[in-house]
């Protein structure tokens, strides 16, 4: 006796999907148009094209791996819109970092049940904004940050989470700087990066999103290459997005309207990205 058969059903199949992970679809864009504009992060004052975003994706893809970050492993970013947290979205991407995305409204109950959770390795995190301090918040979840070496975390209440990456310029124990990781990334880790890239696939997870929660704790849900890519790439046909196009981004990138409408749409046409603000200002 037979098992049931397999049901499938197919939609429309134009335009055809782009069949590539994330990190061939960034460097593809990269080369075609390399010196058409990508980011423009208002608030910090930064405007690259794509060759100036690429040789930064790059490095920090090779800081990465030099933290011994492996393809399949969290990476979380708990961090309003700012130029890294686009770097780590496509640095991680390329070595096959399942990328994190964590809602900088989280209150300390609500990043220590994420980042257990999905079991993070590493945490991409900014100062402070507003009147949440996410240092202090991180401290007191692991107090043990204060007598660890970077990278060397063993904390009780996160047991999974090894490496903290702060942004901006201030030492703080037992935390990488962000600025910083670029000087680990040697040439011998970037070829290694370019060969850890060509071996991962469209199908492999790359993201986690969590639900709002309003109804129970927040559900992880996990994305691929070929899904978010494709998402982005859509809606950016949908709007009619080309290379010669900016697209503002006010809204929050740990979303999947920012990470993924936002960044991704703009990246699979070749448009430029523009973040106003930090977080949603009307004027900016």
């Amino acid at each position: 006796m037979t098992g049931p058969a397999l049901s499938v059903a197919e939609g429309a199949a134009e335009p055809p999907l782009l069949d590539e992970t994330i990190g061939q679809a960034f460097d593809r864009v990269a080369a075609r148009w390399p010196d058409r504009p990508a980011l423009v992060s208002r608030h910090q004052n930064i405007r690259w094209n794509y060759a100036e975003l690429k040789a930064r994706v790059d490095t920090y893809a090779a800081a990465f791996m030099a933290l011994g970050l492996a393809p399949g492993e969290r990476i979380g970013i708990w961090a309003h819109n700012c130029a890294e947290w686009m770097i780590t979205q496509y640095a991680s991407a390329k070595l096959g970092l399942i990328l994190v995305n964590l809602n900088p409204a989280y209150r300390r109950a609500e990043v220590e049940y994420a980042l257990n959770k999905v079991g993070c390795r590493a945490l991409v995190v900014m100062p402070q904004h507003a009147s949440s301090d996410y240092i202090e918040m991180l401290q007191t979840l692991a107090p043990e940050l204060a007598e660890c070496a970077p990278g060397r975390l063993i904390s009780r209440r996160l047991p999974e989470l090894r490496t903290v990456i702060r942004l901006g310029d201030t030492p703080t124990p037992g935390m990488f700087n962000f600025d910083a990781l670029a000087e680990q990334a040697t040439e011998s880790l970037r070829a290694r990066v370019d060969s850890r890239a060509a071996e991962l696939n469209p199908r492999d997870p790359i993201n986690i999103q969590f639900t709002s929660g309003t109804t129970g704790r927040p559900k992880g849900a996990t994305l691929t290459h070929h899904n978010i890519l494709n998402n982005g790439y859509l809606v950016g046909a949908g709007i009619g997005a080309t290379e010669a196009d900016r697209i503002a981004v006010p809204v929050p990138l740990y979303h999947c309207f920012g990470m993924v409408m936002g960044n991704l749409a703009a990246l699979t046409h070749g448009a430029a990205v523009v973040y106003p603000a930090a977080s949603f200002e009307p004027a900016a």
